[in-house]
């Protein structure tokens, strides 16, 4: 069984949506899970940024707006890096901590401005936990490369056709990882 499972795919195909279906399954079932998640925010239907979702506590950043007046730039977006580290990477750490699945949606060119976040997310494949997360389907960094190399590293693409039942699949092999940690431990 592979203990850290991202999720690719074209963008607007539904990564997130899965993973967050996931997420509440897991949930359902009394799992502990935490970590963040990105979301596209709009404004009039006009996308103007990114915000970053801490799972556990609701708290909330921008990881990147249109309007934001510094950080690196990607597209016609601005990184808010100070979000990115103390929403986005400290919430990857917490969950290291206090739960027992980390979620880190998406390792993406904006995410991988941050030294923060990327320290976070190596120490969250080392720690042990499992792991569910997003990559961005065209990204390229060494870090993507050292995860997709991982022997317990599963990718999978998100299409059309399986994501309305992904998250099914995702959901029994993470308990089935958890329950097969307790057994171990217990």
């Amino acid at each position: 069984m592979k203990r850290l499972i991202f999720l690719t795919g074209r963008p607007g195909v539904g990564k997130t949506t899965v993973l967050l279906r996931a997420v509440d399954e897991l949930r359902a079932r009394g799992v502990r899970v935490g970590g963040m998640v990105s979301r596209e925010v709009r404004r009039a239907g006009v996308r103007v940024g990114f915000e970053i979702v801490d799972i556990a506590t609701g708290r909330r950043g921008w990881l990147a707006h249109v309007n934001q007046p510094t950080g690196p730039r990607v597209g016609k977006y601005r990184v808010n890096l100070q979000d990115l580290n103390g929403v986005g990477a400290s919430s990857i750490l917490n969950a290291i901590g206090n739960a027992d699945v980390i979620v880190i949606d998406e390792v993406g060119p904006m995410e991988l401005y941050s030294r923060e976040f990327k320290d976070a997310v190596r120490a969250a494949m080392e720690s042990g936990k499992a792991l569910l997360g997003t990559i961005h389907f065209r990204a390229r960094d060494p870090l993507i490369t050292s995860i997709k190399a991982r022997e317990d590293s599963k990718i999978i693409e998100v299409t059309r056709e399986n994501r309305g039942r992904l998250h099914v699949a995702i959901v029994n092999e993470v308990l089935r990882l958890l329950e097969g940690r307790a057994e171990a431990s217990g």
